[in-house]
């Protein structure tokens, strides 16, 4: 018989709940704001393939959000090291609400804008590129730095809620009630996630925060350049992503494998896999071979979704999903772990912008990838498990030309980080 303490090692952490408020009030905030967000994240692609019944355009709307992503990531990243962060994340939420509202306001037209679907996608990318930098530059500064691999991990869970509740909902929503219903389910998580964030005490830059300044980005991707670990966890999650993204099919697998009350599954299966990750993550804490880890959880999300794709049946499908799911939250805990352990504080929000772009680009222009090879010879199924294919064989290349990743190791590069206040 397994003994408690050993139980308790393998559990979720969450001291960071215990002794930060002002994390409690970011966690909290941000899962129900994230359950909306996800609903409407599958009721734009929903949409856009209900209009046009063409997998390239609904993946397009990654390249809609990718181009104003590369741009904004750095400017946020810039704002988030210069001035406060709270501030920022909370004018992003009002922001995205506003976005929220147009799409109510469309889907009240007899005949819905397509354009418009395109504009909102783009715009949301924009206001994401400036919040997110100041939200990952943020929660480091509300926890102990002793703290940080839990509370990497609780972000993680109120992550995957938020993927697993919300697409999940959203298949029951779309399947049974109006599209303006369901966009203002999501207008109206964003009033809880808003006041989260103004009982948040204020986060100020550091006293050494560089003025914002294209000066002050290229410091940024030349320490980004400079630490073979860093580039490691954007490169191998790109290419994880790239290859490997095939929520751009979702629409079109859910009408082979049982129409759409099966859709929200389907989006929510990687987070229930990544949910179970979480909850059993205890042991991540104890493991200081980041990079390996990292490497060998993105060649297991490669092997899920060659299943995925090579599955005809809906339990297999979704259970290869999940398993892929469950294998890229352990690339990200360890991943967010070094960003957060070695990165200085009066960098962070430059670096969050980097980040931003490798865990944003790679599925943005992985929706892309899936959408042209299934529009061709390939079909759905045969995009999906080409590219699972594809993702292994990147992620072992990128193995062999970064070694200095692949050997490091956290008790030799920790840099500690301190709270505020």
């Amino acid at each position: 018989m397994t003994d408690r303490p050993g139980r308790r090692r393998l559990g979720l952490d969450l001291t960071p709940l215990r002794t930060s408020r002002d994390f409690r009030l970011v966690f909290f905030g941000g899962t129900v704001s994230g359950v909306g967000s996800f609903i409407t994240y599958v009721t734009i692609p929903y949409q856009v393939a209900r209009l046009t019944d063409d997998p390239l355009m609904v993946g397009l709307l990654g390249v809609c959000e990718l181009v104003p992503l590369l741009v904004m990531a750095f400017v946020g990243g810039a704002l988030a090291d210069f001035l406060d962060r709270r501030l920022l994340v909370r004018g992003g939420e009002l922001a995205l609400a506003g976005l929220c509202g147009i799409l109510l306001l469309n889907a009240l037209d007899d005949r819905p804008h397509l354009w418009l679907l395109f504009l909102v996608a783009a715009l949301t990318a924009t206001v994401d590129g400036v919040q997110r930098p100041a939200l990952e530059a943020m929660v480091p500064r509300l926890v102990r730095p002793e703290e940080l691999p839990a509370t990497m991990a609780l972000r993680s869970l109120g992550m995957q809620v938020a993927q697993l509740g919300g697409p999940a909902l959203a298949g029951v929503l779309i399947a049974s009630v109006d599209l303006t219903l369901v966009y203002a389910f999501d207008l109206v998580t964003f009033v809880v996630s808003v006041t989260c964030l103004t009982l948040v005490k204020a986060v100020p830059p550091p006293p050494d925060a560089d003025r914002p300044s294209l000066r002050s980005v290229v410091t940024g991707l030349r320490y980004a350049r400079s630490r073979q670990e860093l580039l490691g966890t954007y490169l191998v999650d790109i290419n994880a992503m790239f290859f490997g993204m095939p929520q751009a099919l979702y629409p079109f697998l859910a009408t082979q494998l049982g129409g759409p009350r099966v859709l929200g599954l389907l989006y929510a299966a990687p987070a229930a896999g990544a949910l179970l990750a979480t909850l059993a993550s205890g042991w991540t804490g104890r493991v200081h071979r980041h990079g390996l880890m990292v490497i060998i959880a993105a060649a297991l999300w490669g092997v899920g979704i060659v299943g995925a794709g090579l599955s005809d049946m809906l339990w297999l499908t979704l259970f290869c999903l999940a398993f892929a799911g469950a294998a890229d939250m352990i690339s990200g805990i360890f991943r967010m772990v070094i960003w957060s352990q070695t990165i200085p504080d009066h960098l962070r929000g430059r670096l969050a912008g980097i980040e931003m772009l490798s865990y944003t680009t790679g599925p943005l222009l992985g929706q892309l990838r899936s959408g042209l090879m299934a529009r061709g010879r390939l079909g759905v199924s045969g995009s999906i498990w080409v590219g699972g294919v594809l993702c292994i064989i990147g992620t072992a290349a990128l193995a062999l030309a970064l070694p200095k990743f692949v050997r490091y190791d956290a008790r030799e590069h920790l840099v500690a980080s301190s709270p505020s206040g």
